[in-house]
């Protein structure tokens, strides 16, 4: 692995954005920390840290990075995509969008396969042998839980090439059009109670914060100050004046949460987000220039993946240890639990290592075709088709997880039941599909 990032990061062009793949990574890091900290293990089951103290829920705030990571995946979707088209001159609409979308899918439906695929059977043998209580359903209910991000980085694969589109005609405007239409659904949500109408924002919100990235794409994020500004103070404002939480990421037993369904204070936060880190861009790109800092970054961004998948496994892992060996697990944010709070993480993360070292030969891209290489025909609507299958997989395996998974147990995927079975069919179902669009038949 090592010796692989050295030979990437040497063969690096100097006309890379080094600063995009920074931001990648770390605000997957940035996640998963979260994640481990945030979690309030105790025998009797699983609280958040937030929820039991709620002076802690303005650093969300700070912590609440997956907005930056949909901006950097805007970024990267927009070169990719153009880069495609100029590779591919002769090319019909349908075969490069079936292309692009299993080239960017790929090292994202890989790994993500083999992660469904082995808690999937280890679930499986679990309620067999008739397990599936205490930490151990726990565990099979959550696992799961951060492929919601997951289903919507689908969805911003697949809209990639019309928004582009839009983007090119009418640049800002399109931002403010998704803006807007966010802005409206929550209006209808708040002021005329339109039932299911807010889980348009799943759509509306995050696909705005992606079109920030085609403007970054574009050298149009310009004034990065005036953008935190504004969205700073819009958050304050919809927070401290509307029916809005104070927290950004989601609280037990709330009636309304700014991350599911997605809000305009949410977005409002997006922006504040992509203006904080855009400020930081001439420093950060100094330090980057350091071999041995960006051998790091590549190394990192190689795993960040399957690290991301893991990471509740290995922390799962390590609370079913302490409380195999009889460790006490301390009453959440008492002095003891924050001292055990380092060593917590430290195993969690050796852990996450171990399983990274394990699964990360899946997140390896395969070896690219050559340029003119034709797609099938009828490429882009089977590409289409599959990406909207996985989408509703692995969305419907976030909210039911693997728990119940012999008994029938479902959950709503908007208004509509989801077993566990359904959500790996369709997810399995939609990748193979998306590969068998991506595949040519050769010049006839």
């Amino acid at each position: 692995m090592g010796s692989r990032a050295r030979e990437l990061a040497g063969a690096t062009p100097a006309t890379r954005d080094r600063y995009v793949d920074l931001l990648r990574v770390a605000s997957l890091a940035a996640v998963v920390l979260g994640h481990w900290l945030m979690a309030a293990v105790t025998p009797d089951g699983v609280g958040n840290l937030l929820a039991v103290v709620p002076a802690l829920q303005p650093l969300t705030w700070l912590l609440q990075v997956m907005p930056v990571f949909f901006f950097v995946g805007g970024f990267s979707h927009a070169l990719s995509y153009r880069s495609l088209l100029r590779k591919r001159p002769g090319g019909s609409d349908d075969s490069v969008y079936s292309a692009f979308l299993r080239a960017r899918l790929q090292r994202l439906l890989r790994p993500t396969t083999v992660f469904v695929l082995v808690w999937g059977a280890a679930a499986l043998l679990v309620q067999l042998l008739g397990g599936g209580g205490g930490l151990t359903g726990v565990t099979l209910r959550m696992v799961t839980q951060p492929l919601w991000f997951i289903g919507i980085y689908l969805a911003m694969v697949a809209f990639t090439p019309p928004l582009l589109r839009l983007h090119e005609r009418y640049g800002w405007g399109a931002f403010a059009a998704l803006a807007g239409a966010a802005a409206a659904v929550d209006v209808l949500r708040f002021a005329a109670g339109v039932p299911y109408v807010e889980f348009l924002n799943f759509a509306f919100v995050w696909l705005a914060v992606h079109q920030l990235g085609f403007l970054r794409a574009d050298g149009s994020v310009r004034r990065p100050a005036l953008l935190a500004g504004a969205g700073l103070a819009a958050a304050c404002a919809l927070v401290a004046f509307g029916p809005y939480p104070l927290s950004m990421v989601g609280m037990p037993g709330e009636k309304v949460s700014n991350m599911a369904p997605p809000t305009l204070a949410l977005l409002a936060h997006g922006l504040w987000l992509v203006g904080a880190v855009e400020l930081l861009r001439a420093p950060a790109a100094r330090l980057l220039e350091r071999p041995r800092v960006w051998r790091t970054v590549v190394a990192a961004n190689g795993v960040a993946m399957t690290a991301f998948l893991w990471h509740l496994t290995a922390m799962f892992g390590v609370y079913g240890a302490l409380l195999a060996l009889d460790v006490p697990l301390p009453a959440p944010a008492s002095a003891a639990w924050w001292a055990q709070v380092p060593l917590r993480i430290a195993c969690a993360a050796a852990l996450t290592a171990a399983l990274v070292a394990a699964f990360r030969t899946f997140e390896r891209p395969a070896a690219p075709k050559a340029p003119g290489h034709p797609a099938a025909s009828g490429g882009g609507p089977l590409a289409a088709l599959g990406a909207t299958l996985c989408l509703l997989g692995v969305l419907g395996l976030s909210m039911v997880g693997f728990n119940g998974l012999l008994d029938g147990r479902t959950a709503l995927l908007i208004a509509i039941p989801v077993s566990a079975p359904a959500a790996v069919a369709m997810t399995l179902g939609g990748w193979l599909l998306v590969e068998r669009a991506g595949r040519g038949r050769g010049a006839r």
